[in-house]
C-alpha cells in the first residue's frame, strides 16, 4: 500500500458502498486513458493515507495507459519504493477529471487517494462510511 500523511476526501454514490473494516469503505470508481477510450470500473478502498490513486498495472495496460514517470513513495512499513505513474481520467459519481494514477501490482487492491478526491471537492466520512461533498478552501494574504 502506498501511503503519505494526507487527508482523504470523497462522496457517497447511489451504488452500494461495501464496508471494508473499522473506518474503512470502498467506492466504485472508473479509470481511462487521458485521451478517452473505455473506462475500467473497480471498487476502490478509500485510503486516508494514500496521496494518489493506485490501480492494478495489468488493468491500466489493458486500457492503453503507459507509465510516464517513476516516483519514490514511502510504504506503510517505512520502506521507500519507486512506482510507475501516469496521468489518467478518473470518474466518480458520473464526473470525470484528470488525476495521477500509480501502477500497482497485478491484482492489487485499488486505492482512491487524496489527490483525486480533493479535485472533486469530496471528503471521507469514516463514521457513516460514505463520501461527502465539501467546499474548497481559499486563503488570501492580508493587504500590507
Amino acid at each position: 500500500m502506498i501511503t503519505s500523511k494526507v487527508t482523504l476526501i470523497g462522496q457517497r454514490t447511489p451504488d452500494v458502498i461495501r464496508f471494508a473494516g473499522v473506518g474503512s469503505f470502498r467506492v466504485p470508481i472508473e479509470i481511462a486513458r487521458m485521451d478517452g477510450g473505455r473506462f475500467d470500473r473497480l471498487d476502490a478502498l478509500v485510503d486516508t493515507g494514500a496521496t494518489y490513486t493506485t490501480w492494478p498495472r495489468d488493468r491500466l495496460k489493458a486500457l492503453g495507459v503507459q507509465p510516464e514517470e517513476q516516483w519514490p513513495f514511502v510504504l506503510a512499513d517505512g520502506r521507500e519504493v519507486n512506482f510507475d505513474l501516469a496521468w489518467a481520467q478518473i470518474r466518480i459519481n458520473g464526473k470525470t477529471q484528470p488525476t495521477i494514477v500509480i501502477f500497482g501490482e497485478p491484482g492489487a487492491e485499488p486505492l482512491l487517494g487524496v489527490f483525486a478526491l480533493e479535485g472533486f471537492r469530496l471528503a471521507a466520512d469514516p463514521v457513516n462510511h460514505q463520501l461527502v461533498s465539501v467546499p474548497g478552501l481559499l486563503k488570501q494574504l492580508a493587504a500590507a
